[in-house]
């Protein structure tokens, strides 16, 4: 990968906070069932399959970047690809989200975790990497790598399935709040390893999503889960790429995410951009921050969303994007307004 090449694309300046003409635009889950080239490739193959096959991961990354025109590609994996590399066995299928094949609850549980390497039982993620950057490279386009945080993890390890709020998560925090730090320690090492194998293996940043980080009241998040991913991000930050962290439900905790470390923050939707702003200071760069079923309204409708959005953050700093992952059943046509009107498009 040519990274001099890319360190002057939209995005990697806008990560830098350097001015741009226009903000990078991309979308969290670009790669995605809202487009029917994807979801050509899964009647074909099961999401497991996907996401280990270094081919078809790479295919369906490129379809939004084909499609859209969005300035970055997100590599196709999903978060719990890493418990799975600590010995935890993920099923993906049957409509109801994720289950794990065991719940680590005590300190027995954790002590019986692997260890992940990376660049062995992730590496198909690094494939997935390098094929896409060969690609996009020379279109200076860059590939973003991604993991989930050490809490989000945890929570998904402790629960064993996507329950809402995680129950159990929560009452294990409260209960025995010893060993729910030294499980997000653990995990803390293990994500930072993923993330320096996907920067080495070509990603030009890597985005850390905390998506229910927002269970957590703010000084919770800031006690218990703050110093994990400080801990992660200052090892991935020294593998040489900007990190983003998103946290679901950032408003009560953007101080605390402007402490992590991480260059820029990508926040969800329930602020304007200009308050945001306001309270993280001009130390970092944001990204966002649409709500994502504002591209359900008609074309028009999500121009004019969008160039409200642009409107609130008018200076260097700023990647375009969702304030959560697209939605599934997302019309493409209001997708490609979304882009298109952060690019400069034309108004109907």
């Amino acid at each position: 990968m040519n990274r001099a090449l890319l360190s002057q694309s939209l995005f990697l300046r806008a990560c830098r906070r350097e001015p741009t003409p226009r903000p990078p635009v991309w979308m969290m889950r670009q790669a995605g069932r809202y487009l029917p080239a994807y979801r050509a490739v899964r009647d074909k193959v099961s999401f497991h399959t996907l996401c280990r096959d270094p081919a078809l991961a790479t295919e369906v990354t490129l379809q939004p970047v084909d499609e859209l025109g969005v300035d970055a590609a997100v590599i196709f994996s999903d978060i719990l690809v890493l418990l799975e590399a600590m010995g935890i066995g993920v099923s993906f299928e049957g409509g109801s989200g994720p289950r794990l094949a065991r719940a680590v609850r005590s300190a027995s549980d954790a002590q019986a975790l692997r260890d992940p390497d990376p660049a062995d039982n992730l590496d198909y993620v690094g494939e997935a990497i390098r094929r896409t950057t060969e690609i996009l490279t020379p279109r200076e386009t860059p590939v973003i790598g991604f993991a989930g945080a050490p809490f989000t993890l945890a929570c998904y390890a402790i629960e064993g399935e996507t329950r809402r709020d995680f129950p159990l998560a929560r009452q294990t925090l409260a209960a025995d709040p010893a060993f729910f730090s030294a499980l997000l320690d653990r995990l803390a090492d293990a994500v930072a390893a993923h993330l320096r194998m996907q920067i080495e293996a070509g990603a030009a940043a890597v985005q850390i999503f905390d998506s229910w980080g927002g269970l957590l009241g703010r000084d919770e998040w800031r006690r218990i889960v703050l110093p994990s991913l400080r801990r992660t991000i200052a090892s991935a930050r020294a593998a040489g790429a900007p990190v983003i962290l998103y946290v679901g439900g950032s408003a009560p905790h953007l101080e605390a995410m402007s402490d992590s470390g991480a260059d820029v923050l990508s926040v969800d939707w329930r602020l304007p951009l200009d308050e945001v702003r306001r309270r993280v200071g001009h130390g970092v760069a944001l990204q966002g921050n649409l709500d994502p079923t504002a591209l359900f309204a008609p074309p028009a409708t999500v121009r004019a969303a969008t160039r409200q959005m642009l409107a609130a953050h008018p200076g260097p700093g700023h990647v375009a994007n969702l304030g959560h992952g697209i939605l599934p059943t997302t019309p493409v046509a209001s997708a490609r307004a979304f882009i298109e009107t952060v690019k400069g498009g034309r108004d109907d």
